[in-house]
């Protein structure tokens, strides 16, 4: 049996515990004080930290790929980038396209997941991000391709990657999205407001017809106003919305990121990274939809200035969350593991360290590095090779 020994671990509900954790092929078997006959799978130093494999529902490239390249060899690229951060699951984000280059992106997610890769991180499905998004807020989506909220094209889209499509988002406030919205929730399927210029009214009614959360809250979004709260302000108010946040302290400064999460409740907070295919690599010309994207100083733009996505790494997020913005550790944990995976519905298998769950795990230094990944019980990253 494999595992490891008097190790560092959060355990969700119990903070951090001194340890064993064995592991019975991909499931975590036990977690306790008992000696066990276990076959340490990594040498930890005291300070050395066990976590829950990281979950990034809002991904849209790496390393030079990008999911919307519509090939397996993309995915792949992006599944092992994403390991080295401590991600074990992710979505393929999509963005506002044409409909020929969505399908054909969305048909390698298919052909991927059919093919059952198991090395890097876990490609749980899509996060369909656009094209029913509002023109007002188009932020880095080409909007020659902004398309109506339509049932039809969404059963198009989900046939094209075998109803693989696990999140949308969407501007509630325009014609045709109430429909869809109701389509969506019926089929399973998790809805989130984004690039929209909704107002609270909007906000409000689409919750009782199954919004679920907000896509990159603050960004590209109808702002607060005292007057009329807007996409923003719904999110700051409203307990039950689930708030997605891209913490590079670029998309959103600390005293915003602050501020998200005193209103919030802490189980309705999920870190993103939002990036794309230049992360990984030096400042430099990258790309993203077929536009040109500058990256600088950390910052990805399009020429007009536009925010572009992140190169943001997610255990990047967690520590300008823990070491810029006061969270605590175990809260920041939260933010990237079972609040995403309750969200998705899927944290009776992954989010946190338990008997009887997938052995996706992450060994943290101090510093917040990624010594080692996890996945299903194989390591999928080591820093040592």
């Amino acid at each position: 049996m494999k595992g490891f020994l008097g190790a560092n671990v959060y355990v969700h509900g119990k903070g951090i515990v001194k340890t064993n954790i064995a592991i019975n092929g991909n499931i975590i078997s036990y977690i306790g004080d008992d000696n066990l006959n276990v076959q340490s799978l990594f040498p930890l130093s005291d300070t050395d930290l066990i976590v829950p494999g990281f979950i990034d529902e809002h991904i849209h490239g790496a390393m030079d790929g990008d999911c919307m390249d519509g090939n397996i060899t993309a995915l792949k690229t992006i599944s092992s980038a994403l390991a080295k951060e401590g991600t074990t699951s992710f979505l393929a984000t999509t963005m506002t396209q044409s409909e020929d280059n969505i399908r054909n992106a969305l048909k390698s997610v298919k052909n991927y997941i059919e093919g059952g890769f198991d090395s890097g991180a876990r490609l749980l499905g899509v996060h369909l991000e656009g094209p029913f998004i509002s023109l007002k807020h188009i932020g880095a989506q080409p909007e020659e391709y902004v398309k109506a909220p339509s049932t039809e094209l969404f059963e198009s889209f989900n046939t094209s990657c075998g109803g693989n499509i696990k999140l949308v988002t969407l501007a509630p406030e325009e014609k045709g999205a109430d429909t869809l919205i109701k389509h969506l929730k019926a089929n399973g399927v998790v809805v989130h407001a984004g690039h929209t210029d909704a107002k609270y009214c909007d906000i409000e009614s689409a919750i009782s017809i199954g919004l679920s959360g907000i896509t990159h809250t603050f960004n590209v979004q109808k702002p607060l106003h005292h007057r009329e709260i807007g996409t923003v302000g719904s999110a700051l108010l409203l307990d039950d919305l689930y708030t997605e946040a891209i913490c590079d302290t670029i998309h959103l400064s600390i005293p915003a990121i602050k501020l998200l999460i005193k209103n919030k409740p802490k189980d309705k907070v999920v870190l993103i990274t939002d990036s794309m295919r230049a992360k990984g690599f030096k400042d430099g010309i990258s790309e993203l939809g077929g536009q040109t994207v500058i990256v600088k100083n950390g910052e990805a733009r399009l020429e007009n200035g536009a925010l572009a996505g992140s190169v943001l790494k997610m255990n990047v997020a967690i520590k300008n969350l823990v070491e810029k913005c006061d969270v605590p550790l175990t809260d920041a944990i939260d933010f990237a593991t079972i609040n995403p995976a309750t969200h998705l519905s899927i944290s009776d298998k992954v989010g946190s360290i338990a008997v009887g769950k997938l052995a996706d795990l992450v060994v943290l230094d101090k510093d917040f590095n990624v010594k080692l990944t996890i996945r299903d019980g194989n390591i999928v990253y080591n820093k040592k090779t």
